[in-house]
């Protein structure tokens, strides 16, 4: 059986958690005074003690069509396993092709069973996309850090 490579390499994930450092403050401020290109929402998996990972899909609105993806990342940081269901805005996307690939993404959150603690996710990728997502989440678990995510059209 043929063995496919991951899209994560361990230089990839260090960089885009780089950034993910630098640009959470800075990225929020500038996406408060653009208007959106479009909105996404996400739905995904996610496990963590201490290594997070996740897997999922979603959709993006652009130029008045809908888009669905792939979204999967590891990251670092949280503990417990939930579902993660999410939607906010999307910045500085003027091309479809920007949308996909890696992303830095910060978060912070908890949830126990039924009773949730609203946090939120802030990804950006290399070309500048931003995305500022309102997240719900049901399940057991204690979420922050960052991760790096990638994003592929289906």
């Amino acid at each position: 059986m043929a063995s496919r490579r991951s899209p994560y390499s361990i230089s990839t994930v260090a960089l885009v958690l780089c950034a993910a450092a630098v640009v959470a403050g800075s990225g929020a401020a500038r996406a408060e005074a653009q208007s959106p290109s479009g909105t996404v929402t996400i739905s995904q998996l996610q496990v963590a003690l201490l290594i997070s990972g996740a897997i999922g899909g979603g959709t993006l609105s652009f130029g008045g069509e809908s888009h669905d993806f792939s979204i999967g990342g590891l990251g670092i940081g949280g503990i417990g396993a939930s579902r993660l269901e999410a939607s906010g805005e999307v910045y500085n996307l003027e091309r479809l092709e920007d949308f996909e690939g890696p992303y830095a993404q910060g978060r912070a959150g908890a949830v126990a069973g039924d009773r949730h603690l609203e946090g939120g996710l802030w990804l950006i990728n290399p070309q500048g996309v931003e995305m500022r997502l309102s997240s719900r989440r049901e399940g057991y678990a204690l979420s922050l850090g960052g991760d790096a995510v990638y994003v592929k059209f289906d």
